[in-house]
């Protein structure tokens, strides 16, 4: 029995959780899922090929530390070293242990808003201190405002989450060159935009450009992410994520799909489907009086004031989509699930 002197759970958590929630969207299995931005065509056929055929071996061992072919396969799909990447559980992982290697307990992380919703937290995680920054009423990227929060960690998130549009090139090179520390740039969207930020790793030593494996490679459920960096940088972060931080399975699937060249071809031409699907999206949604945020993902935000009650109509009628204050989140998928979601999208305004 514990004893009534017992210190209670806040006792004993640290001060910087104790504002921190648990992140917990709507998961209940739904008919048609649109809400989290994976692909959903599948898996790149050597990745499938790869899981399917692992020893088990596989699961009785640990995998490599710090997954050095991994490490080479993703420097040649990017074009850098393979000095220049460090490799996680996921880019959230990477994300974490970037923010916990640049700052120190009580520094300030500039976090873009609206943006991804996780970094504030792992700021709150590490002890740090997040500070919001609204995007300007284009949704672009407010350089200025940025620099001025003098944070030790700028995040930045192109094409943006969940807005869905490329930042400005221009105010990412002001903010990679005039930033005090170090600038992380999210790129877990870029193979839909057809540009990215790469070129700028050339400019500057402080600059970490985070990737995944999640969207367009369909891998989200073995969570691989990675980074490209200067060596002496991407080294730091390898140093707050610790060794076999990637499984094997996962490891061995991702390499896979990055060394396969049927699995590359897949990849692009689920690529070109999203683009093409989001287009024909956009084009129906503008047609039925919705209005769009110009978009550069996987995704698209949808505006619509009550969103939080138009989700939850749509996910009882088997559709779910991500609410947020500025409008509904939607994957683009295969064009039969978006004729579900524009089917169930009227029902449920029409019902108001």
């Amino acid at each position: 029995m514990i004893s009534d002197t017992s210190p209670s759970s806040l006792d004993v958590a640290r001060e910087a959780y104790r504002a921190i929630s648990l992140y917990a969207p709507n998961r209940e299995p739904c008919a048609v899922d649109l809400s989290d931005n994976t692909n959903l065509w599948g898996v790149p056929p050597a990745a499938e090929r790869a899981v399917r055929e692992a020893a088990l071996a596989s699961f009785t061992r640990y995998p490599s530390l710090y997954a050095p072919a991994l490490k080479g396969a993703m420097a040649a799909y990017l074009g850098v070293e393979p000095g220049m990447i460090v490799t996680g559980c996921g880019s959230d992982d990477v994300l974490d242990s970037a923010i916990r290697a640049f700052a120190e307990p009580g520094e300030r992380v500039a976090v873009p808003e609206p943006s991804f919703a996780m970094v504030p937290i792992f700021a709150r995680m590490n002890a740090l201190e997040p500070v919001a920054v609204p995007l300007t009423p284009t949704f672009d990227l407010d350089a200025d405002a940025m620099l001025a929060t003098g944070a030790r960690v700028i995040y930045l998130c192109s094409p943006n989450n969940p807005t869905g549009n490329a930042m400005s090139r221009a105010a990412i090179e002001r903010v990679v060159e005039r930033a005090p520390g170090v600038v992380i740039l999210d790129e877990a969207y870029a193979e839909f935009a057809g540009a990215n930020c790469l070129e700028l790793l050339g400019r500057s030593e402080r600059l970490l450009v985070v990737r995944t494996m999640s969207k367009a490679f369909g891998l989200a459920g073995l969570r691989v992410g990675y980074a490209a960096g200067a060596p002496a940088l991407v080294a730091e972060v390898e140093k707050s994520r610790g060794p076999y931080k990637v499984h094997a399975l996962a490891e061995r699937a991702a390499l896979a799909a990055l060394t396969d060249a049927e699995s590359m071809r897949w990849v692009r031409e689920r690529v070109a489907e999203v683009r093409e699907n989001r287009a024909r999206l956009v084009d129906e949604l503008t047609t039925l009086g919705y209005e769009t945020v110009p978009s550069d993902a996987n995704f698209v935000l949808v505006s619509i004031d009550n969103a939080q009650d138009v989700a939850r109509a749509m996910r009882a009628a088997g559709v779910a989509v991500r609410p947020f204050d500025i409008g509904l989140r939607v994957t683009v998928g295969p064009w039969g699930s978006m004729e579900e979601l524009l089917r169930v999208l009227a029902d449920a305004r029409a019902a108001e």
